[in-house]
């Protein structure tokens, strides 16, 4: 199984409704992407002082192809480059077998 982990930081001109239509498209995608297995995301709790990302996402794979039909899907990148790109400061990712 291949877990692949994206935390993002908005710009500090984001606004609420940018930062919820990312939630909610990328909230789509496990309808349009059956490959995924497990897709988790969420803003930040601001439970610490400072230092945190603002939002995480957290997706499962049964297989790198899988994974790979996922980043190269056509919805995956429209949400990219409409909702994420134009209030993205920051982004770090990982994936990972386990």
């Amino acid at each position: 199984m291949i877990r692949h982990i994206v935390l993002l930081t908005w710009t500090d001109d984001a606004t609420d409704e940018q930062k919820a239509a990312v939630a909610k498209h990328l909230g789509e995608l496990p309808a349009v992407i059956p490959q995924l297995r497990r897709y988790d995301l969420g803003s930040d709790l601001g439970l610490a002082a400072a230092g945190n990302s603002d939002f995480a996402i957290v997706a499962e794979f049964d297989s790198v192809a899988d994974y790979e039909v996922y980043r190269d899907h056509p919805q995956h990148h429209a949400v990219i480059n409409e909702h994420i790109a134009p209030i993205k400061a920051g982004r770090a990712a990982i994936q990972f077998e386990f």
